[in-house]
């Protein structure tokens, strides 16, 4: 059966992804992405649909994806392609108004354009945004689900499964939910380049500079004295360049690399608004974790005293940045709620499985241990679940987080990597 789609002008279509995603994977990698899965989450009706839609998402049931202004639309199936339903999920497209404020906050940044262009959507850009009164993300009952299957669930598994592969757009193009709200991508950067033009013209009439024959001929005012030697701890950059003739001693120049690299990004960050860490320990393994060089994190680690749990606090840090590291070295209280809604999603997950009898669960404050599994759940204070495993005199982060518990620790046992850990 051929489709054709009645799409509207400034329309993309995707590619359909391919089948092959296997049950216990998360859905989406980014923070964003998980605020729409959210979205779709909590106006479910039935969580079953949801379910089903999982896996319709991972079979690779949904077909090509076409993105347009307030509309997102795709074919559907049961299992046959060639009868498949016409699926879509309707989202407001923002007004002009709304879309004037917002871009007048977005230029004035060259943050926000230069993340934007990395294909990022840091969250003070989104509130930056909001600020303005303008919503980009969307709420609880903010997405309109339509599909012409015979089911009468809002939203129904196909609708799900179309809603779930959305995330995945969205995790690597953050333009898709532009496109979603009214504006496509060539148009938006067009608008700001020419809006952050517009503000710095309007900045030098109000504040003229000095001409450039005065400047040269002013005097120089003496520099302030320096505020003494850096000392970078605890990576020690001792040379390690053989192939290189010179007089002095060389330097590695992958350390330097990555130094130089991350300078250039804290740039960013810092025109971005972002806070970056303060004290030594976090500012040494976030370093460590961007060289991403074994020798580097192992010589950091000696020298920090505490190797292996320098090794582990990078490990998180690759995996999940910021979060990941408070996770694996700190603990809090969530809401009972949430460890009992936990609780009930292994043991359900445990049956589907096939597992057997549930293995007992250990609870301290954020943390679901599985001993026998060699498995321990956390709770992070960004409400996504972290996954760790028993390394023989610690915990591990196991993988990226996600809102459902159950399907990381799933995933885990499925791949046979699960220990145990007494």
């Amino acid at each position: 059966m051929a489709w054709e789609f009645d799409a509207p002008v400034r329309a993309v279509t995707f590619p359909a992804f391919p089948p092959g995603k296997r049950y216990g994977k998360k859905f989406a990698d980014t923070w964003w992405g998980n605020a729409w899965i959210e979205a779709v989450e909590y106006a479910a009706l039935d969580p079953d649909q949801l379910k089903k839609g999982r896996k319709y998402a991972f079979a690779g049931q949904v077909g090509a994806i076409t993105v347009s202004p307030g509309r997102i639309l795709a074919p559907v199936h049961d299992g046959d392609p060639d009868q498949p339903y016409r699926t879509e999920v309707h989202f407001a497209e923002l007004r002009d108004s709304a879309w004037d404020r917002f871009l007048d906050r977005v230029a004035g940044r060259a943050g926000h354009i230069a993340a934007l262009l990395d294909r990022d959507m840091p969250p003070d850009l989104v509130g930056a945004a909001e600020d303005a009164g303008v919503r980009l993300l969307p709420s609880y009952g903010d997405l309109e689900p339509e599909c012409d299957c015979p089911d009468w669930d809002n939203p129904c598994k196909h609708a799900a499964a179309l809603a779930y592969q959305v995330s995945w757009l969205l995790d690597r193009d953050p333009f898709v939910l532009l496109l979603l709200r009214g504006r496509g991508e060539d148009e938006l950067t067009e608008e700001l380049h020419r809006r952050n033009a517009r503000q710095s013209a309007e900045v030098d009439e109000r504040e003229p500079g000095t001409p450039a024959a005065e400047a040269w001929a002013a005097p120089v005012p003496p520099l302030p004295e320096g505020p003494g030697p850096v000392l970078v701890e605890p990576l020690d950059l001792a040379p390690l360049l053989a192939d290189v003739e010179v007089g002095e001693a060389p330097v590695d120049t992958a350390a330097l690399a990555a130094l130089a690299a991350d300078a250039a990004d804290r740039a960013r960050s810092l025109l971005s608004g972002v806070d970056r860490p303060a004290d030594r320990w976090t500012d040494a393994v976030r370093l460590a974790a961007r060289a991403g060089r074994d020798e580097l994190t192992s010589r950091a680690g000696r020298l920090s005293g505490r190797p292996a749990d320098f090794a582990r606090a990078v490990r998180a840090w690759e995996v999940a940045g910021q979060p990941g590291l408070s996770v694996l070295e700190g603990s809090w209280s969530p809401p009972g709620e949430v460890v009992r809604r936990a609780r009930a999603e292994i043991a359900e997950a445990w049956a589907d499985a096939g597992l057997g009898e549930p293995p007992e669960v250990r609870h301290w404050r954020n943390r679901l241990t599985l001993t026998s599994c060699g498995a321990q759940l956390r709770f992070g204070e960004d409400e996504r679940w972290y996954l760790f495993r028993a390394d023989g005199s610690g915990w591990s982060l196991a993988g990226a987080p996600t809102p459902h518990p159950a399907e990381a620790l799933i995933d885990l046992l499925n791949s046979g990597e699960g220990g145990d850990q007494r």
